[in-house]
């Protein structure tokens, strides 16, 4: 029998990936398959920090976050390539994002998910607290 080597994945918060190959990965989920690659470049360029999860060349992991590095930190888009899900990908870049050295300062993590059950077992809790959104379009309150 064979023993098979899972492929050794890669983390960086330096090197943030190009939009088409996040768009590679938002396209694999309902909440995000309408994002262009214009408005992808857009959020990047505003993204305080990103950590990428990376197959060799391949991007398979994402998360970014939006801070004042001081008081709060709101956590968006953690999504994992659906191959590669399952292996703890999108566990390790919570982590690195709770454990920057960048955001060692902050004292509240927010995030907004329809998995509360992944994050809980990194150490987040719900809050009852009256969440408040506003769109400005259809779509966006659909999300």
């Amino acid at each position: 029998m064979r023993a098979t080597l899972k492929p050794a994945i890669l983390y960086s918060d330096d090197t943030p990936p190009k939009a088409d190959q996040l768009l590679g990965l938002f396209h694999q989920a309902p909440w995000a398959q309408d994002r262009t690659a214009e408005e992808t470049e857009e959020m990047l360029r505003h993204t305080d920090l990103a950590v990428c999860a990376w197959d060799r060349e391949r991007l398979v992991g994402f998360g970014r976050v939006l801070t004042d590095f001081v008081y709060r930190a709101t956590i968006w888009d953690v999504i994992v390539d659906q191959a590669y899900q399952k292996q703890g990908i999108g566990s390790e870049i919570v982590r690195r994002i709770l454990n920057h050295p960048r955001l060692q300062r902050v004292e509240l993590f927010w995030l907004c998910t329809r998995r509360p059950g992944f994050y809980e077992k990194l150490g987040f809790s719900s809050k009852e607290q009256t969440g408040m959104v506003w769109a400005r379009n259809t779509q966006a309150r659909r999300e």
